[in-house]
């Protein structure tokens, strides 16, 4: 009853627009206190102070540090250029452009939301201009920014990991065929749609042009390789990696392009200390109710009640995967993770699921979550930096949102297409 009664009221508190981190901890504690009386009060600070101080979490400020400052040094700009000395000779080249340059950023940000702010502010305006409707602009800068939680390293991969005890690295390995794979088929999709509505080519390809707007980004491609080869080489761990791309980021901005000067280093961290602060006390906030739930035996009571209707892996996984769709339409994709995977893992357990795959599948579920309202973060972004409505976009975003389950689909029932890469380099 009082799990029911949990889940109620933290739905009912973010319906009234009480922030997700206060209406979890307002819970968890009102839980606790239910079943602990007063003297359970002094455990809530340290239930707390203990889920925000695992080292694994120390990556995500970093690498939220890292994006802001690739914000600001005129990276998007350099990747943007490249990629339409590339592709703008294709109908409807802006369109393969921005996809292409949120693939190229995804390895650098980590976040989806970061990657429509850097992004979608240059190339939304310059689609509009070049006759592409507003709407359709917004959903190809929306669902190509998607990508940059699949596609390594991920910020969303990392909450998962500290919460299911996986290995950070062996997840970004797999995201990197699913991660391509709906780039490529987003580009379909795109293609498809200008070539309909007869959008323009951008430009003639010329291989000079393309020498020369290579050699312009080349630092920028370079960021990548030293954050990801360090971490895939086993030079660094995923936390030093974003130690790593933190000290790159300052190193090509400032030191390289020089576009880097102390009011931008300010805001850029002013920006990702805010940034840390929400998801931290989501973290911070999320333990509490973790903590209930273990205690109750929930997770446990799941787990037997599901294979008490089906044993079959295939079934138990189409049924979570409509659970994390559900949910990724009403929670952001870090308090999803945070509230959901440690209920969910004894179950993926008992089932022989590696949870590295499921992992996979997560993060595809909530990265489909952001492009669908009410909550759609990423989408509501799009819209904000387009000015156009959410639910024109919406619709402009159907056939994207298609090709990410299709992607979904392959990747929750042909293992091999996440997991390949991690057998070929880890057995």
């Amino acid at each position: 009853m009082i799990i029911a009664l949990m889940f109620v009221a933290l739905f009912a508190l973010i319906f009234i627009d009480v922030p997700i981190a206060i209406a979890l901890a307002a819970v968890g504690t009102g839980a606790m206190l239910w079943t602990g009386g007063l003297e359970i009060l002094p455990n809530v600070a340290l239930v707390m102070f203990d889920g925000a101080t695992k080292f694994p979490l120390l990556a995500i400020p970093l690498f939220i540090v890292a994006g802001a400052i690739m914000n600001s040094t005129g990276i998007s700009r350099r990747l943007i250029a490249f990629a339409s000395a590339l592709l703008g000779f294709i109908r409807g080249g802006l369109a393969m452009v921005n996809i292409a340059t949120s693939m190229f950023f995804a390895e650098i940000s980590g976040s989806a939301v970061a990657d429509v702010a850097a992004l979608g502010s240059i190339l939304i305006p310059a689609m509009k201009s070049r006759g592409y409707p507003g709407p359709f602009a917004a959903a190809v800068t929306s669902s190509s920014a998607s990508l940059a939680i699949i596609i390594p390293p991920s910020i969303p991969m990392i909450l998962y990991a500290v919460m299911s005890d996986s290995s950070v690295i062996k997840l970004f390995v797999a995201g990197i065929v699913p991660g391509v794979l709906g780039g490529l088929a987003l580009m379909g999709v795109a293609y498809r749609y200008a070539v309909r509505h007869d959008l323009p080519v951008e430009v003639a390809f010329e291989l000079r042009r393309v020498r020369s707007t290579f050699r312009d980004a080349v630092w920028a491609f370079l960021l990548p390789v030293i954050i990801l080869g360090g971490i895939f080489g086993g030079l660094v761990t995923a936390t030093e990696g974003a130690g790593l791309a933190v000290v790159a980021a300052l190193f090509v901005g400032g030191g390289v392009y020089r576009e880097l000067n102390w009011s931008m280093l300010r805001r850029a961290m002013v920006d990702s200390a805010v940034q840390t602060a929400v998801v931290m006390l989501l973290v911070a906030a999320s333990a509490l109710v973790g903590v209930y739930l273990t205690e109750a035996q929930v997770p446990q009571q799941l787990a037997r009640a599901i294979l008490a209707f089906t044993d079959s892996r295939y079934a138990v996984l189409a049924l979570l995967n409509v659970l994390f769709l559900v949910i990724g339409l009403f929670l952001h994709s870090a308090a999803a993770i945070i509230l959901v995977v440690p209920i969910v893992t004894p179950l993926i357990h008992q089932l022989g699921i590696d949870p590295v795959h499921f992992g996979l599948i997560v993060t595809l579920n909530l990265a489909i979550g952001q492009q669908t309202p009410p909550v759609a973060s990423v989408l509501v972004t799009a819209c904000s930096v387009a000015n156009a409505d959410v639910w024109e976009v919406s619709k402009a975003n159907v056939g994207f949102i298609g090709v990410l389950l299709l992607v979904l689909l392959l990747v929750t029932y042909v293992p091999v297409i996440p997991m390949g890469l991690v057998h070929l380099f880890y057995g």
